[in-house]
């Protein structure tokens, strides 16, 4: 049996392969958790990353959201070839590392346009960009939030699916009428995730979208692990920047789901989450214990 992401060194998990790191997701048991992070704002602490921040939090697993693979930038990393972004997270940090890509429609991206925000090429849920995204040391892809995420999960999986874990769902709505609450996302949506190539799928944690209720979660995560898929919850609408005591709640109640991996997103102000709110996850999700080991382990390990 291969070791629990809860045991294993920055060396282990930064070169583990695809089937290791599921095998030892698994055998975590509702104990990884991932952090999302932007690297294109002014990091929280100015001259280090909030990578590294959320990393020294005890976060798992680095989500790179807003990461275009054709022309990276993640502010005050150190200059490195494009190609060796991805590796160099890993190797400040010692955690795996995802990214989002978004398979969206050209006219749903124009409304950002001229802002931060603006979608740009390689950030698109493209074969390509998940080809690079490969080349760069990628643990992760994740897929969530429009209609053609079947079709882009679908090519991604058979170009890079047996290198690189994929994940896809939806953590809300999106604004959209008639998408809320359970119809978010149901057992058919897990079903043709799970035959387009989905290796964990994507839920919203209980509490953080209207509707989405801990017993319904819980039904989605049974059968996602019926199929043989892992899951992710995730906190999308801000409420990482709650108070601790509400993300408590949201960590327990993951829990009690039975979640494989727990996600908490990057917006406590505009970046990560409070870094109070994500030790606070961790804590409640494998104890004190499991919490300093992973906040305390040296990367050089």
């Amino acid at each position: 049996m291969a070791k629990r992401i809860l045991n294993m060194t920055a060396e282990e998990m930064t070169h583990a392969t695809k089937s290791e790191l599921i095998e030892a997701i698994a055998g975590s048991e509702g104990r990884v958790l991932a952090s999302e992070t932007i690297g294109i704002t002014i990091p929280l602490l100015t001259d280090v990353t909030n990578a590294e921040f959320a990393a020294s939090m005890g976060a798992d697993l680095i989500l790179l959201n807003m990461f275009d693979v054709q022309e990276p930038k993640i502010m005050v990393l150190p200059e490195v070839e494009k190609e060796e972004t991805v590796r160099e997270v890993k190797r400040l940090t010692g955690r795996m590392v995802g990214i989002n890509l978004e398979p969206v429609e050209e006219g749903y991206a124009s409304d950002n346009k001229e802002t931060l925000w603006e979608m740009s090429a390689g950030r698109y849920a493209t074969v390509e960009n998940a080809i690079q995204a490969q080349k760069m040391g990628v643990d992760l892809i994740v897929l969530t939030g429009n209609p053609a995420i079947i079709s882009s999960l679908k090519a991604i999986s058979e170009a890079v699916g047996e290198k690189i874990m994929l994940a896809a769902g939806k953590m809300h709505a999106s604004g959209i009428i008639g998408e809320g609450g359970e119809n978010i996302i149901t057992k058919e949506d897990i079903r043709q995730f799970a035959e387009a190539g989905a290796d964990i799928i994507l839920l919203p944690a209980p509490g953080t979208v209207p509707g989405i209720t801990t017993e319904y979660v819980r039904k989605l995560i049974s059968y996602a692990h019926s199929l043989k898929k892992l899951t992710i919850t995730s906190i999308g609408t801000s409420q990482e920047g709650a108070d601790t005591d509400t993300i408590k709640r949201i960590a327990l109640e993951c829990k009690m789901a039975g979640t494989d991996i727990h996600h908490i997103g990057d917006s406590g102000y505009v970046g990560m989450a409070l870094p109070e709110n994500i030790m606070a996850y961790g804590t409640v999700i494998r104890g004190i214990r499991h919490q300093y080991h992973r906040m305390a382990q040296s990367i050089r390990r």
